[in-house]
């Protein structure tokens, strides 16, 4: 098991729209990963499960992985937190 703690830099959180590139990266590994918000733990490869932690700007998440590329999955899907989805670009 791989965790890394990372903080949402993008300004509206974990909507839609950077939920679905964070689900798109998830299913690119074959490990199984979950995104921490305090106490909640859900399936990062569910759209309905990381809607429903409320995930907003600046909070700080875990990203937890299990598996054979399981080191590999965390760093990509960090990057792309930390990148800020390129959101703030448009």
């Amino acid at each position: 098991m791989f965790v890394k703690e990372v903080t949402v830099k993008n300004q509206v959180g974990l909507h839609a729209r950077p939920a679905t590139f964070f689900i798109q990266k998830a299913n690119e590994f074959r490990s199984s990963i979950w995104i921490e918000k305090e106490e909640r733990r859900v399936n990062a490869k569910s759209l309905l499960g990381i809607l429903s932690l409320g995930i907003v700007g600046g909070t700080d998440i875990r990203i937890i992985a299990d598996g054979a590329d399981e080191k590999a999955a965390v760093e990509a899907l960090t990057e792309l937190v930390e990148s800020g989805f390129n959101e703030d670009g448009r």
